[in-house]
Formats: C-alpha cells, structure tokens, sequence
C-alpha cells in the first residue's frame, strides 16, 4: 500500500500562513505509520480550542480564526485530516473509509493527550469530529458545530449534495481550490486558491478528497449510518454547553441546524448563532466573526 508525502516545498509563501507545523504519528494496522501534520498555537496551558475542517480543505481554512484565538488567550490546534494538508496521503481511495478516519482522530488526539477541548467540526470536520466527541465524552468541554450534520440514514440526500457526489467521483481533475472558491459567496483570489491546491501536486494525492463525499451515509444499511445512530444516543445525552454557528447560506447542511438544537441535551438554552452573508466554507469568509462567537461562547461556559 502507497502512502504519499506531500513535499514541503508546496507549501512555502502561503499567504497569511504563518504557523509552524507539528506532527505525531498514529499506527495503521494496514498502511503502517501515519504522521499527521497539526496547527499548534497559543500557550501550552490554555483551554483548547480544536478545529477540524472538512471537504476538500485543510488547516489553512482557519488560518483567520487563530489569531483571534490566541489573541483571547486560548491554545487552538488544528489538525489536518489524513490524506489532507500537510499530513500523509494513502494514495488508493480504498484506504479512506468512515471508520478508519473516526480512528485516526482518535489516535491522534491520544498521542497528542489533548483534553478539556472545545470543538469546532465544520462539513467533515463535524461528521467526524461528534463522533470522536462521543467516544472520548471525557476529553471534550463544549462542541461548536458549524455547516455540518451528522446523518444516520433517515433522510434523503438534498439535490445539491447529489450532483456533488456526481461531479466528485466523475470529474478527471478534481479542482479542489476552484471548488472552495465556488462554494462562497464572494471569489477568492489567485494566491488563496493556489494554498488550497498546495497539498495536491498531482492527481495521485487526491485519493482521500476525491472519495470523501461517497462516505456520506444517506443510506440506512450503511455502516457509517447505523454507528451514527448509536452516537446520536449519546448526543441526546450530552449535557455539556454545545452551540450552533451555521451560516445562512449553504443549502447542503442547513436541515441540520434545527436538529442539533432540538436533540442535543446541552444545546438547550445556549446563544445559537447564525453567520450571516456566508457560504458553505464559514472560515474563509467570516473567520474572525465566527472566532469572536466561539470565544463568547467559552466565556459565557466556564467550566
């Protein structure tokens, strides 16, 4: 099994991009040792603030969100998914299943002994991040989720999510900057895009990022579905402070906003947000609004 490394030397004079990268390696029991890249700023002892991106992006999505973090006197991590950023990419699209990224993040967030965590999941970012969340109840303080859903199979896929599928899975060159880009509301500039391309060299690195939107479990026998039915069990429970910040206009996972309200036990009673004049990527168009919420939010949750 192949595992690539995207050279370092893509991803030098990215703008606004100042951050030193951490690694930690996790074990595959097929693909071997697997180092995953991390943002790790603000100071040792903070309260952490974790965020995890989604499809096709990676932890450059956040790079507006940091400094208002920090600036707030918070540690603030965030990792690249793998086969994503600067972290190591299997290079077929059999390796990348639900289930396996669910036990990389896990394994990752072990090695790395992070707790007392609040975290920001955003498209896969929340897919993966509640149910990391509600196998490691103990290791998280509050959840900020945003442009995200967790869905177990009990409702159909919006149209705008089917010809994404359809286009993912057909298109010969996935255009993962321009896709970002069409996704918000206001274009981005050449030097934005080309930071989003960085990770991808070639077509071979995009193995992970081409198969991600097939993962979505729409359907009922789907594995992914089925164990998120379990993890909304514990979801319904959770009591801990847990807010939403959907945007306004992102089509694909707006039905989710009124579900996590409605069932999540520590969902009641909080300062629910929507970010206005914002697309699909909430981070790359409103980051420091969005940082600014989250930072009330903790403020208004001590623990």
């Amino acid at each position: 099994m192949t595992v690539l490394r995207t050279p370092d030397t893509c991803f030098e004079g990215l703008p606004d991009f100042p951050f030193k990268p951490h690694y930690a390696e996790i074990h595959d029991a097929d693909l071997g040792q697997l180092r995953i890249h991390y943002v790790d700023e603000g100071p040792r002892d903070a309260p952490v603030i974790l965020c995890l991106h989604g499809e096709p992006t990676w932890s450059f999505l956040y790079r507006k969100m940091i400094p208002v973090f920090t600036a707030a006197g918070f540690r603030v991590v965030v990792p690249d998914l793998v086969g994503f950023g600067r972290s190591d990419k299997p290079a077929s699209r059999d390796d990348y299943t639900y289930a396996r990224h669910l036990q990389w993040m896990s394994d990752w967030i072990k090695v790395t002994g992070l707790g007392g965590m609040t975290l920001l999941g955003q498209d896969w970012g929340g897919l993966i991040g509640l149910r990391v969340v509600t196998d490691n109840v103990e290791r998280f303080a509050r959840v900020v989720v945003a442009n995200t859903g967790l869905p177990e199979g009990s409702s159909k896929a919006p149209k705008e999510f089917e010809d994404w599928l359809a286009f993912s899975q057909s298109v010969p060159e996935l255009p993962v900057g321009d896709i970002i880009g069409g996704s918000c509301l206001e274009p981005l500039t050449a030097d934005i895009i080309a930071a989003y391309n960085a990770p991808y060299p070639d077509e071979s690195y995009k193995a992970g990022a081409r198969i991600f939107p097939a993962l979505v479990p729409f359907s009922e026998d789907d594995p992914g579905a089925i164990d998120n039915k379990k993890a909304w069990q514990i979801l319904k429970d959770f009591d801990k402070p847990f807010i939403t910040a959907f945007s306004d206009s992102d089509p694909i996972t707006k039905a989710f906003e009124p579900i996590f309200q409605q069932r999540v036990a520590g969902a009641k009673g909080q300062a629910h947000t929507v970010i206005k004049k914002a697309g699909h990527f909430l981070q790359e168009e409103k980051g420091e609004e969005l940082a600014q919420v989250i930072c009330d939010f903790i403020a208004a949750n001590p623990l």
